[in-house]
């Protein structure tokens, strides 16, 4: 059984492309480049279900053109459309790549450790309302806003679900 510990967030279905099944995934990520074997996983009735890949293809930047195992219809693809697609982290290639491999809201629950002032508290959400994307972080009963970039980042454990960063100075002052 998959657990939702054991997977991440990478993007969301959208819309069938087509009528042979296929269907379109808006991500940043670019998983599928660094494995032999690609599945998505879904969560379908509560339950997070893997869909192994035949292919795909970029459409743009931002969106894959995803054909997965036994979705060969239009109809079917239809039961996908808005679902959110998680990734095994056991899939993943090394530690130092998996930053830039997730999105930002993914981070969302994960304990924050300043390797100065200790442990500041949890990822409550991610604003992603302008091009500077921020954690928002519960810290001492107030939203402390890090800017969500890997420049801060030190170290990510996702098994645990721990962030440690490298704050600029004066930020916690503010």
């Amino acid at each position: 059984m998959i657990r939702q510990e054991d997977v991440f967030k990478i993007g969301q279905f959208t819309k069938p492309h087509g009528t042979k099944g296929e269907i379109g995934l808006v991500t940043q990520c670019d998983v599928f480049d660094d494995t032999d074997d690609p599945y998505l996983v879904c969560e379908m009735n509560g339950i997070l279900v893997p869909f192994f890949i035949e292919e795909y293809r970029y459409k743009t930047d931002s969106v894959i053109l995803v054909k997965m195992e036994r979705i060969d219809s239009e109809d079917v693809a239809r039961q996908f459309i808005n679902k959110e697609v998680f990734y095994p982290l056991e899939a993943m290639p090394e530690e130092e790549d998996l930053i830039g491999n997730i999105t930002w809201d993914s981070f969302i629950g994960y304990q924050v450790t300043d390797e100065q002032a200790g442990v500041l508290g949890s990822i409550t959400g991610v604003d992603e309302s302008t091009r500077n994307i921020l954690f928002k972080v519960n810290y001492k009963g107030n939203e402390l806003l890090i800017p969500a970039v890997e420049e801060i980042i030190v170290s990510a454990d996702h098994a645990a679900k721990e962030v440690t960063v490298r704050l600029p100075e004066g930020l916690l002052d503010l």
